[in-house]
């Protein structure tokens, strides 16, 4: 496991286009799909990442918060199933169905997305207005494994709300931390 940051994105960022397989029903979804009326968080993730397992349950809370509000959620997985095969969208879709995510788990295959949206790590945050535009890229909050900070997802929510608001971008936005994204 190396530990990584994201990297800083302005808000000129808009939303990437991506046609990708949803791992529990093989249909392909594109972005546009995804993005909800109030916008939209894209969470880059994986099965075998430590730093995704600890805050599984919270994101689900936090989706299940903010999906009646107009938000739009979609996880991707972008690592090499070759090399990590807990991350085969077969492993991904037994994560999806067993913790009964409400949102579509995609399939980066040739990891496209993941260099589109320049996500380097897992868990990996992007939230975007309702015009497609960056609105926070950052993690979602200071808790990692083994921390003793407890999981709270502060910081996605402060992002969410100040969102769905109408107001400025939170400042600062820290970077999300946990595994490097596992490239081909």
């Amino acid at each position: 496991m190396a530990l990584t940051e994201s990297k800083e994105l302005g808000r000129d960022f808009i939303l990437p286009d991506f046609s990708l397989p949803d791992v529990t029903t093989d249909k392909s979804l594109t972005a546009h799909d995804c993005c909800g009326t109030a916008g939209t968080v894209i969470i880059f993730l994986c099965r075998h990442c430590p730093y995704v397992v600890h805050v599984i349950p919270e994101l689900l809370h936090v989706a299940h918060d903010y999906l009646p509000r107009g938000f739009g959620f979609a996880g991707i997985s972008a690592n090499n199933a070759a090399l990590y095969p807990d991350d085969s969208p077969g492993k991904l879709k037994e994560m999806a169905l067993g913790k009964n995510f409400p949102f579509p788990i995609l399939y980066d295959k040739t990891q496209q997305a993941a260099r589109d949206f320049h996500a380097v790590c897992t868990p990996e945050f992007f939230v975007f207005d309702a015009q497609r535009r960056l609105y926070y890229h950052g993690r979602m909050d200071g808790s990692t494994p083994g921390n003793g900070i407890a999981v709270t997802a502060i910081d996605l929510r402060g992002a969410l709300e100040a969102l769905h608001a109408g107001e400025a971008p939170p400042h600062p936005q820290y970077p999300s931390m946990g595994c490097n994204i596992k490239w081909k």
